[in-house]
């Protein structure tokens, strides 16, 4: 379902659990906490407890994108990392932008929300509106271009 900019749907990574789980994000949640950092914030705010230390596992990272992306409208291909920051203790978020965000929407998703701590090295695989966890030893170690090369 498109509509309003949005897919309509959220990748849920729990890397303790090793599970993905995917939520619809329902329409209202669009109207009210308007773009990605909207979004990013409502799933901070809901799913971590304040008293949380940064570093835990019950942290969430969110990777969320916003109606934009993806349009010809200039700075589209933007996309807003959130969490509880270990450096203010509070909110914390980062903006980035480049072909990621895009690409995370042309295969079904328009945010991942990650939590957990992965008992080993694992990455996370999305293609055509399917996401799954794969094993990373062989890419431990590596330099970013040599892992990139290694999974293309």
């Amino acid at each position: 379902m498109e509509w309003k900019g949005y897919v309509g749907r959220l990748l849920y990574v729990d890397l303790s659990e090793e599970k993905l789980s995917d939520r619809e994000l329902a329409e209202e949640e669009v109207e009210m906490y308007i773009g990605g950092i909207g979004l990013a914030a409502k799933i901070v705010c809901e799913e971590v407890n304040p008293r949380v230390d940064p570093f835990a596992p019950e942290n969430v990272l969110v990777f969320m994108t916003g109606p934009l992306t993806g349009t010809l409208v200039p700075t589209s291909g933007r996309y807003v990392v959130a969490a509880k920051s270990p450096l203010t203790l509070a909110w914390g978020e980062a903006h980035a932008s480049g072909f990621w965000a895009v690409e995370l929407k042309k295969a079904g998703y328009d945010g991942i929300v990650v939590r957990g701590r992965a008992s080993s090295p694992v990455y996370l695989y999305i293609h055509d509106g399917n996401a799954e966890l794969r094993d990373a030893a062989r890419l431990w170690g590596l330099t970013t271009r040599e892992a990139e090369s290694s999974i293309r």
